[in-house]
């Protein structure tokens, strides 16, 4: 029995998929450092502007999932080249945009076609090169996951500080467009592909998935700003996310077409895989966040400067994927995974312990080890989960791993915004006992401050400047224990993980599907 091979070489297709998984991947983060100008520009507050992230990621949620059955309905190359164009094309909307709702329409249709290229991808470099090189490709695939979110607020900051906020979404029209020409060039659909026939689409399930995932994400995205249950309108948002949840697992349990197959999570190393990428998204997404905030709150680095800090992650992954696509074959993935989140865990305790004296060179340590460790789980986490499926699951099992990455990753935003806060009005309340009246040391500061204002202020003025000043170290200290306390939870859940890779077993490789059959 011939077993099928693609006409063109691998790595030829790869150049293609890989340019469209990295566009739809960068445009989660590249706008980031662009919203204040975005929201000054357009008459819109600051609030209004994060619509352009949020609708961007409910877009992705709700295809996500979905795309197994597109691929099979239309064909995985015509989808492709269909979604990179409709990204392309929402990347230029979103570049001559005159106004907040257009911006955000646009952003939609981004996410609609973003979403979606991410699985596809993934699929097609699977199935391109042979089993034995399944781990090649899944290294290549996951540079561009793990290397879009470093690279984009720093190229984010460029493009902005350099031309205009616009530039950040003109950027894409180049790429998609070579990535469109060489996919109508190279790339092709496997002979299962073209001779599977979908039933009806499954117009209940995909609703309820839907109205599920995008509650969700806003949920997430704006549940800080609403002061969470606080307000009654997320409270019914919570409620309908729920409630559209359980509709929508007991619908695609029982019904004959399914639009997200859920039976494939009886597959153990699948399941497991999937909540170990939720947590490695999470881990991902809070660190990217959280150290250009910390360099920009207390440390006074500019956007650009603050992106740039996360570069050397890049350089770390660029060279563990090297050395992770040769080890990933002959090493127990489940080692490689464990290593990968212990290498994480020790980044995320380094930065646990900087200081307000540090210096730039005292972060690049930390983000080599990270960036070096992403690769060392995104890897062999996929091989473990797709060494026991079958081909014609890979479409479905990739749409659901990227769709949970994705939400551990906003999650993980999510967790950062609200712990944030919720973690400097601890330490705030704590601290503040210390500045009591009658407290000696607060007397003794309080008066040597009063003291050295007087020479410019009256004494009244003096002692309201020395209040203010303790004030504002007080803000500074709390904030900066918050920052300190989040980056060690972050390395507890990624010590957890390297236990939780002992529930694997080690995979069988499946034999991919002939011409014969």
């Amino acid at each position: 029995m011939t077993e099928w091979r693609p006409r063109f070489n691998p790595w030829l297709i790869a150049v293609p998929v890989m340019l469209a998984t990295f566009m739809g991947v960068l445009d989660t983060s590249i706008v980031v450092v662009a919203l204040p100008y975005i929201a000054g520009n357009l008459g819109a507050t600051q609030d209004e502007s994060t619509w352009v992230l949020t609708s961007y990621l409910v877009a992705n949620a709700v295809i996500l999932p979905a795309s197994a059955w597109f691929s099979s309905f239309l064909g995985r190359k015509r989808f492709l080249v269909a979604c990179t164009i409709l990204f392309t094309l929402g990347s230029l909307t979103c570049g001559i945009a005159t106004s907040m709702p257009i911006l955000v329409v646009s952003r939609v249709l981004q996410g609609l076609g973003g979403g979606a290229m991410q699985p596809l991808s993934q699929a097609i470099l699977l199935e391109s090169f042979p089993p034995t090189q399944r781990g090649t490709a899944t290294a290549l695939f996951g540079l561009g996951i793990v290397v879009a979110p470093v690279v984009g607020p720093t190229l984010g900051g460029w493009l902005t500080d350099q031309f205009s906020w616009r530039w950040t979404f003109f950027i894409n029209l180049p790429v998609g467009i070579l990535a469109v020409f060489l996919m109508l060039l190279v790339v092709e659909d496997p002979p299962y592909i073209r001779a599977s026939r979908p039933g009806r689409i499954d117009g209940i399930g995909f609703g309820l998935m839907g109205l599920f995932l995008g509650t969700l994400q806003i949920i997430l995205d704006k549940g800080q700003d609403a002061d969470w249950f606080a307000a009654v309108w997320l409270r019914w948002f919570t409620l309908i996310c729920a409630a559209s949840f359980v509709g929508f697992i007991v619908r695609e349990l029982w019904t004959d077409h399914p639009i997200v197959d859920l039976h494939i999570f009886k597959n153990r190393n699948f399941a497991v895989s999937s909540a170990l990428f939720a947590l490695f998204g999470l881990a991902l997404y809070a660190l990217i966040a959280l150290q250009p905030l910390f360099l920009q709150s207390l440390m006074g680095y500019t956007a650009f400067d603050a992106g740039l800090s996360i570069t050397p992650r890049g350089v770390g992954s660029l060279v563990a994927v090297i050395v992770v696509g040769a080890l990933v074959s002959r090493v127990n993935p489940k080692i490689l995974v464990g290593v990968g989140f212990a290498l994480l865990a020790l980044a995320s305790f380094q930065l646990s312990r900087l200081d307000l004296q540090m210096s730039m060179s005292s972060i690049i340590l930390p983000n080599i080890l990270a960036g070096f460790g992403s690769p060392f789980i995104f890897v062999p986490l996929t091989t473990l989960a797709i060494g026991t499926l079958r081909n014609e699951q890979m479409g479905n099992a990739t749409g659901l791993q990227n769709l949970v990455r994705n939400i551990g990753g906003s999650v993980g935003l999510s967790f950062v915004s609200t712990f944030l806060v919720r973690y400097a009005q601890t330490h705030q309340s704590l601290m503040a006992k210390d500045m009591a009246s009658m407290n000696p040391p607060f007397q003794h500061k309080i008066g040597f401050l009063q003291r050295l204002f007087e020479r410019h202020f009256s004494p009244a003025d003096a002692l309201a400047r020395a209040h203010d000043l303790l004030y504002h170290l007080l803000l500074q200290q709390s904030t900066y224990w918050s920052f300190m306390d989040l980056f060690f939870v972050v390395a507890c859940v990624c010590a957890v993980c390297v236990l939780c890779v002992l529930f694997f077993e080690r995979p069988r490789v499946i034999r991919a599907v002939s011409l014969a059959e």
